[in-house]
């Protein structure tokens, strides 16, 4: 199981990576910009994931992950109005969920914590909060490609090169390896 917590931290990492190359392709009015009312901007996204990732990482194994001071209907608000404090809200909601997994051992990954009440294994928990935050960087993602249109650089395989990609892959000898450290 360790390899478990070694692989999620390694997936938890790859996604903060789409994230943080996404911000760095948007300019300032891109990152808060909205097609509609209904819709979020890149900067209200982040504001969500960072406010679930405080309830759900403060405190982790000791209190329930739905945190009383949680405030989740006002991370839709237009709160993040700069790039600085939309990339150090996003930094904060990060080193949260780190030094929140960085000392879980396999004999934690049994345990029982609650989100609303409800009973998850450590490792339920940590699936479910891997999951939701694919689900919102899948967004930011693109929000960022619609955004940039052409000037959107790939952030996986560029359309039309996955021949020469899988080749440059099956020329390498088989073994094993995160797929991230091989990006």
């Amino acid at each position: 199981m360790m390899s478990y917590l070694e692989s999620i931290k390694k997936q938890f990492e790859y996604y903060k990576s789409l994230g943080d190359k996404t911000f760095t392709q948007l300019s300032d009015e891109q990152l808060f910009w909205q097609p509609n009312e209904e819709s979020n901007s890149v900067g209200i996204v982040v504001n969500h994931i960072v406010g679930n990732m405080l309830s759900r990482w403060t405190n982790f194994l000791t209190e329930d992950g739905e945190k009383e001071w949680r405030k989740r209907d006002q991370e839709f608000e237009i709160i993040l109005k700069t790039r600085a404090e939309l990339e150090a809200r996003w930094e904060e909601g990060w080193a949260c969920l780190f030094n929140a997994i960085n000392p879980l051992t396999n004999s934690d990954l049994e345990k029982e914590i609650y989100i609303r009440n409800m009973g998850h294994t450590v490792t339920e928990a940590i699936n479910r909060q891997l999951a939701h935050y694919a689900y919102h960087i899948g967004q930011i993602v693109f929000i960022g490609k619609l955004t940039a249109n052409e000037n959107w650089a790939s952030l996986s395989i560029p359309k039309g090169n996955s021949k020469a990609y899988n080749a440059e892959k099956f020329a390498k000898p088989k073994r094993k390896e995160h797929f991230t450290d091989d990006l």
